[in-house]
């Protein structure tokens, strides 16, 4: 029996090292219009992925416009020139899809999944949602009211849903990355008809749009049906972003915010950071994860588990286009203070500074990203959410296979030049996140 159980284990681990080892193959080029087609073909399973992804996200609206890029993600559902109000989803359930869209602060995407004998209808509802939208006061108003709904839902009324609102606020002045994606309700309320229609001919056109087609597919009909229905798409206008860059933050930053949700306070510390693009923020990952990937993290097992003063506590690096927020956060379990929970966690990023991680940590870390480029690439629609990102928040669609020997040459001693670099108390936001009285 153990003899099986290590031969099962062997045979796993040779699994393992043969994803690994494998390249995400993938073609790309750009129609006449300017919009940028990546095709992926694996026909271990008959499934296709049709998505488009826009360079549009919440940081292009006005600010007196919050939320536009996300409202456009539900208004483009309401139906084309050729597809009823209401019959998006229909079409795609009744020919055995499913579909989705999300919006980040720097895009905004589309993908259908279906078996591959629909790929030229998964083709032909995307071409449909660039060229023949219906934007018309009804779809708008009715779409106010189902965003409004969101909002109530997964903002209101959550639980330590606005955490990241009042970080943002603090940690951006002048850049447009201080709003949130959701938006205020008042800016999409007061928003004419005519605005919605500016926006749309603004940001969605073909050269400021990624097709991918991934799964089972024949490349060269597939080749033909874009070309079919996505050729005779008119360019649109070059965009122009000059975003306003922020000022170094030099000082510590107190703040507090309150959340009527919740009954235990939190404690949030946030620094500003390099772009996505940047090795910088791929270390910050790394640190990320050596801080808080599970429960035998540093602060997971020193807060949660031995000292048993959190509840929980973590970090996260959020990282965008043009910058990043990292942040480290608890919540205090009794009657330990927001103050104590600070110093504890300045105690690991000293350390951090200080020391070099230990070799059997790093390893660990090693481990985890490996796996988690190995799961990254493990289904279609992983891969095809990748290329798109890639090519569009990256400008390098080739990240999909060679991100990991990044992450792969980050030394010991860069993670804690970079601790050094942009974890400094001088640098930070300080927010205690506090029960809002009802009262």
């Amino acid at each position: 029996m153990k003899k099986s159980k290590s031969i099962l284990s062997l045979a796993s681990l040779l699994f393992v090292f043969s994803i690994n080892a494998q390249k995400v193959a993938f073609e790309e080029y750009d129609l006449a219009n300017g919009m940028h087609v990546i095709l992926h073909q694996d026909n271990a399973a008959p499934v296709v992925i049709t998505s488009v992804m826009y360079h549009v996200g919440a940081k292009d609206e006005q600010p007196d416009r919050t939320g536009m890029a996300h409202f456009f993600e539900h208004l483009l559902f309401e139906g084309t020139k050729n597809i009823n109000k209401g019959d998006w989803f229909k079409i795609v359930s009744s020919n055995g899809g499913r579909n989705n869209a999300n919006t980040t602060d720097d895009r905004t995407y589309y993908y259908e999944i279906f078996p591959s004998n629909k790929l030229e209808l998964g083709l032909w509802m995307e071409s449909e949602r660039l060229l023949h939208p219906i934007i018309k006061q009804g779809g708008v108003d009715t779409q106010n009211e189902v965003v409004k709904e969101e909002k109530r839902l997964r903002v209101d009324n959550q639980p330590y849903s606005r955490f990241l609102e009042n970080v943002k606020l603090h940690m951006f002045k002048k850049h447009p990355y201080k709003g949130t994606t959701i938006g205020k309700m008042e800016h999409l309320d007061a928003a004419t008809l005519e605005e919605f229609l500016a926006f749309n001919k603004k940001y969605y056109s073909p050269n400021n749009a990624t097709l991918v087609v991934a799964g089972d597919i024949d490349k060269d009909q597939a080749k033909k049906w874009i070309d079919a229905y996505f050729a005779r798409i008119p360019r649109g206008e070059k965009i122009e972003r000059n975003f306003p860059k922020e000022d170094p933050i030099t000082t510590q930053i107190n703040a507090k915010a309150y959340d009527p949700n919740i009954q235990i306070p939190a404690i949030i510390q946030a620094f500003r950071t390099p772009s996505m693009k940047t090795r910088d923020s791929r270390v910050l990952d790394m640190i990320s994860a050596y801080l808080s990937g599970g429960k035998s993290s540093v602060l997971y097992k020193k807060l949660v588990d031995t000292k048993k003063m959190a509840l929980q506590a973590g970090a996260i690096n959020l990282s965008q286009e043009d910058y990043g927020t990292y942040i480290l956060f608890a919540l205090p379990l009794g009657d330990v203070s927001l103050n104590d929970l600070v110093k504890e966690i300045d105690e690991e990023i000293v350390k951090l500074q200080t020391n070099l991680i230990s070799e059997k940590d790093y390893q660990k870390l090693q481990n985890q990203f490996e796996n988690n480029f190995v799961s990254s690439n493990s289904s279609v629609e992983g891969i095809a959410n990748s290329l798109a990102r890639y090519h569009v928040l990256f400008g390098d669609t080739n990240l999909i296979n060679t991100e990991i020997d990044i992450y792969r040459n980050i030394t010991r001693e860069e993670i804690r030049a970079i601790a050094k670099k942009y974890l400094n108390s001088n640098q930070r936001l300080v927010l205690e996140y506090l029960p809002e009285d009802k009262q």
